[in-house]
């Protein structure tokens, strides 16, 4: 038998979510014919897979411990950096300006150096977050970017403030602006454009078209012109669809690919101005969320990270 009193975390969630987080080796097959045969309670009662839980109940699971661990904390955060740079932050979120060229998650190696681990390394050390005390919920990135983009990632301390930042994410109420430079001026001083997109996995790269195509999924990018030095610009993005590359493949679709981008960009420009990653930053940050949030107080904020260095050099 197994027994988990539910906290502040674990709150809100379906018993079926929560079990299979508390119990990663439990078969999902196995956590369902528990529920159908009353072997998983809340407070004593039987539940079905659709029960949510509240902060105080009792979950009782009447399983052998030899079926199934319970989750064993990961604590390799600890073997990693502590510096952030800290643009906000408060009791349910924190907000940081991510430098190029650190990862926002584990690529698979344990040695990996992370966002996301320093973001746990640091509020473990302020006593925040203990894996010992939590059931199925760590601190999570809401968003991430690539290695090589810099600028605003949020992080979530709480599973409330995650489930309704990522829901407000996935309902397109949090507005994120870019900054970048391109190494030749967009078509129009201020456009909202749109094309299709589609991801190659295999070689992590991104095609554009400007018609529907099957396969392909729409995109639609606004972007302003802040300054020219010929034959660079420096450009303002707004996203409006959140697709794989979507600014550097469309941007370079349109002509006007961002500086030190590999992948889309310009290899002589990117030379020329010896620019090796991408001159991109997530540069602000506004969120939309409904009233009844518990982190609604954010809408009151516009967040904006430090001017990036590619933004100084080109354009100061």
């Amino acid at each position: 038998m197994k027994k988990f009193v539910i906290n502040d975390n674990d709150s809100g969630q379906r018993i079926d979510k929560f079990v299979t987080k508390a119990l990663p080796d439990l078969p999902k097959s196995m956590m369902y014919r528990l529920i159908r045969k009353k072997d998983i309670k809340i407070n004593g009662k039987r539940c079905d897979i659709a029960s949510r839980l509240n902060t105080g109940d009792i979950v009782t699971i009447y399983v052998k411990d030899d079926v199934s661990e319970v989750r064993q904390h990961d604590m390799s955060f600890l073997k990693f950096s502590t510096e952030l740079d800290i643009v906000y932050e408060d009791e349910n979120v924190i907000i940081v300006n991510k430098p190029v060229g650190l990862d926002s998650h584990s690529n698979g190696s344990p040695l990996t150096d992370t966002l996301i681990d320093r973001i746990k390394h640091y509020l473990y050390d302020k006593k925040e977050y203990s894996p010992d005390s939590e059931n199925s919920f760590a601190p999570a990135l809401c968003s991430r970017l690539d290695r090589n983009t810099c600028g605003l990632v949020t992080a979530a301390k709480t599973a409330s403030a995650l489930r309704d930042i990522n829901a407000a994410i996935k309902n397109g109420c949090v507005h994120k602006v870019y900054h970048c430079i391109t190494t030749s001026a967009p078509p129009q001083n201020e456009d909202i454009i749109t094309a299709y997109h589609q991801k190659d996995e295999s070689r992590n790269l991104v095609k554009i078209l400007d018609s529907p195509c099957d396969g392909f999924k729409p995109i639609k990018t606004g972007y302003r012109v802040l300054a020219e030095k010929a034959p660079l610009a420096l450009v303002e993005v707004t996203l409006y669809t959140g697709r794989t590359h979507q600014i550097r493949a469309h941007l370079a679709h349109i002509g006007a690919p961002v500086l030190g981008d590999g992948k889309y960009g310009n290899t002589a420009s990117n030379k020329r101005y010896a620019v090796f990653r991408q001159a991109l930053c997530a540069y602000s940050l506004k969120f939309e969320l409904p009233e009844e949030s518990a982190v609604s107080y954010l809408n009151k904020l516009e967040i904006t990270a430090p001017k990036p260095d590619f933004e100084v050099r080109f354009f100061s």
